[in-house]
């Protein structure tokens, strides 16, 4: 069944305070991308905790509950948009099925948005939430007015922060992610792959599920159409085969007649990726550039935060796979070469501690002390046989010093223990680490 946003309602969002599908709790209670969409929703929505997004939403007007049952459904619900993180068995999911109302997933939601719209999406297994809002910048910038939806908060022109910005152009840059090929729901003219790496086991098995994956959505790509990836890596080279439409090797375009504000080699990376869709665009490369020189990063993505009371300097990133946490702290290494690091983790899922145990043996390389809080669940239920220690032990492996922390406070009292002033402590992790940060500052 077609579902028309723009003649929806009273919209209610499982999972309202995720950083995606706020993005579309935003769009309703904003103006949005089309004329149909330009009137004030009523939206309500549910998620198991406050959050700086929850709190945003709620000075936007939306109605949002803290807790999930079959009555905060509202009785003239028109649509229901869910987060597909949420199980069947979920009450508020239940109930919206017993009553019929209309539902879709949030990639369907932003499949539905694209539709029409000269979209650039943007995927890989890292980076593609910087990249995202480094291609929205340059867009801006150039007066392209577009439409966006990023996994994180970037500042929009008023200077708040959010993840959705409703452009009245035709041009929608969205962040595609692959996690159970939710990127097939969108309708996208070009493609940015930014990296094929093994993620998200738990659904894809192996590497080579994965770059299967990538390789469905980049043949959405029409001839017309454009892919944007460095052609090199191994894993790319066989998601990208055999396609008829114009592959772009990012990798060509150098980055450095100017200095970007956002450290380390792969924002470097990144930083080529939107240079070549701004090529793509016919984007004067002044202003892309210029774009690119004052783009300040995004929310928890190497954000500094303060300093604790002893003069120490906190940062915060979202990295949470071992690939992330090893460019990251090289980037940090990078701008503090002398200073002492001392790193806070919270691993993200059961499934990928476990699949990516040896891996974080090694990533924290270039940080002096480790605290390792218990893993965050998200989805998952504890399946008994992987535990945070188990990665205290291997990174012990390697002789560097490494501890565990039951809680958010006995790790902020190590970390303060750990560092003086100067010294640097950076909290990293897809759940809650950013409260661990908030503490300490």
């Amino acid at each position: 069944m077609k579902i028309n946003l723009g003649k929806t309602k009273r919209p209610f969002f499982i999972g309202i305070g995720g950083i995606g599908i706020s993005a579309i709790a935003r769009m309703f209670l904003l103006e949005g991308p089309s004329t149909e969409l330009r009137v004030k929703k009523k939206v309500s929505g549910s998620d198991m905790a406050e959050s700086e997004v929850t709190v945003e939403l709620r000075k936007l007007g939306a109605l949002v509950f803290l807790n999930q049952r079959a009555e905060n459904v509202p009785a003239d619900c028109d649509l229901v948009i869910y987060t597909i993180a949420v199980p069947p068995d979920n009450p508020e999911f239940a109930e919206a099925k017993r009553r019929g109302i209309p539902m879709m997933s949030y990639p369907e939601a932003l499949g539905e948005i694209s539709r029409g719209k000269f979209t650039i999406a943007v995927s890989g297994t890292h980076g593609k939430t910087t990249t995202t809002a480094m291609i929205a910048k340059i867009l801006i910038d150039a007066k392209l007015d577009p439409t966006v939806v990023v996994g994180s908060l970037i500042k929009d022109e008023t200077g708040r922060r959010t993840n959705f910005i409703g452009g009245k152009s035709k041009y929608f840059v969205v962040e595609a992610c692959e996690y159970k090929r939710s990127f097939l729901n969108i309708n996208p003219k070009v493609v940015v792959i930014t990296n094929i790496d093994a993620d998200h086991l738990d659904y894809y098995k192996d590497i080579d599920g994965v770059i299967k994956g990538f390789s469905e959505f980049a043949a959405k790509v029409s001839k017309s159409g454009y892919i944007v990836t460095n052609i090199k890596d191994k894993s790319i080279k066989l998601a990208i085969k055999n396609l008829t439409c114009k592959i772009v090797d990012y990798k060509m375009l150098q980055v450095t007649s100017y200095k970007l504000q956002v450290l380390g080699q792969h924002n470097i990376l990144n930083a080529q990726a939107a240079l070549a869709v701004a090529e793509i665009l016919g984007i004067d490369a002044t202003i892309a550039q210029s774009a690119l020189s004052g783009f300040r990063g995004t929310w928890r993505r190497f954000e500094f935060c303060g300093k604790t009371e002893n003069g120490a300097l906190v940062y915060d990133d979202y990295g949470h796979h071992p690939t992330e946490i090893l460019a990251t702290l090289a980037g940090a290494r990078e701008l503090f070469p002398k200073q002492k690091i001392v790193v806070v983790f919270q691993p993200h899922l059961y499934s990928r501690t476990k699949d990516h145990l040896t891996a974080f043996g090694k990533c924290f390389k270039d940080a002096d002390e480790v605290i390792i809080l218990p893993i965050y669940p998200a989805r998952e239920k504890d399946p008994g046989d992987i535990n945070s220690e188990m990665i205290v032990t291997e990174i012990k492996k390697k002789g560097q010093p490494a501890f565990f922390a039951s809680n958010f406070a006995d790790a902020v009292t190590r970390a303060k223990s750990l560092s003086k002033s100067g010294d640097l402590i950076i909290t990293l992790g897809a759940g809650e680490t950013n409260k661990v940060a908030a503490l300490l500052v």
